[in-house]
């Protein structure tokens, strides 16, 4: 009875009543990686000559762990997402559910993304043969 469906309206109607139960602040945590969810399916293989290098955001002295999880995915446009699900999910439940430091898990998600992003590198790189 407590897990959600996830099709059809049921699911809808059962997302929606979770999120009207929610803070306002753990509303946006939810809205946050929902567009995650939708961004990484969003991300298609690029045919290029190299890897793609990320558009940095410099990282605003007051930020959000919501706003660093949207600031690095728009840095690093090229980045699967899906690769990075089960890290994000973790930081952002151990910021939202343990009560961590949102500096300390936004530090943590940056060098997700630039391992993630070393190893898109690795596998961009032209292989000689």
């Amino acid at each position: 009875m407590s897990r959600m469906s996830g099709r059809g309206r049921d699911g809808e109607r059962r997302l929606a009543r979770l999120y009207r139960s929610l803070t306002p602040e753990d509303q946006s945590a939810l809205q946050a990686f929902a567009e995650f969810l939708v961004a990484r399916r969003a991300a298609q293989p690029q045919e290029t000559q190299g890897p793609l290098e990320p558009d940095l955001i410099p990282r605003p002295p007051k930020e959000s762990v919501v706003g660093a999880i949207k600031r690095l995915s728009s840095s690093y446009f090229m980045l699967d997402r899906g690769a990075m699900l089960n890290d994000t999910s973790s930081l952002m439940g151990a910021h939202v559910l343990q009560g961590r430091p949102a500096s300390e898990v936004i530090d943590d998600l940056e060098a997700l993304f630039v391992r993630q992003y070393a190893r898109y590198r690795e596998e961009q790189e032209p292989q000689d043969v």
